[in-house]
């Protein structure tokens, strides 16, 4: 899929998180794999909250005052933030199960996590970025870029 130069680092940062996804989703029932997938999903997401926060902070605020006039619009937003909370909770449940017991989560959570991943992946690629590149202006798909990780950005993309 044809991506935005100035969306193209975010889209890389995904292509780890849906690989892990794909992988955390066929986690076999065994405490080996358990804890190689539940370290790599955690690790992931601990990593992407500057990737959440640039989200939140250009593409949510550019797109926010489409909201009430461009329904499709309304949409992407709705469905980021339940997708958004529904993940922030589903990992704070897992790890306040985890205290309780002091060991591993079970296959369930950690195939349930990566599902929850994936799917919140694709999304954004399918619809989230589409939209933005629909409605953003040069301007603002340029300060996303911008705010976007050095170590992302490939040489021929930067500025």
């Amino acid at each position: 899929m044809k991506r935005a130069n100035q969306l193209q680092p975010l889209s890389r940062q995904h292509h780890l998180g849906l690989n892990l996804g794909r992988h955390g989703k066929e986690c076999a029932d065994n405490p080996q794999q358990i804890a190689e997938h539940w370290q790599a999903l955690c690790c992931y997401m601990g990593e992407m909250h500057d990737h959440f926060k640039l989200e939140d902070d250009l593409i949510v605020k550019g797109l926010h005052p489409y909201r009430n006039t461009q329904p499709e619009v309304a949409s992407v937003l709705d469905e980021l933030a339940t997708q958004h909370k529904a993940l922030g909770k589903l990992i704070t449940d897992i790890e306040a199960s985890l205290q309780s017991k002091a060991s591993l989560p079970t296959v369930a959570q950690v195939r349930q996590l990566a599902n929850l991943l994936y799917d919140h992946l694709r999304f954004e690629e399918r619809e989230l970025f589409p939209i933005s590149e629909k409605y953003l202006t040069e301007a603002e798909l340029d300060a996303v870029y911008e705010a976007s990780p050095d170590d992302i950005k490939h040489l021929e993309e930067r500025r």
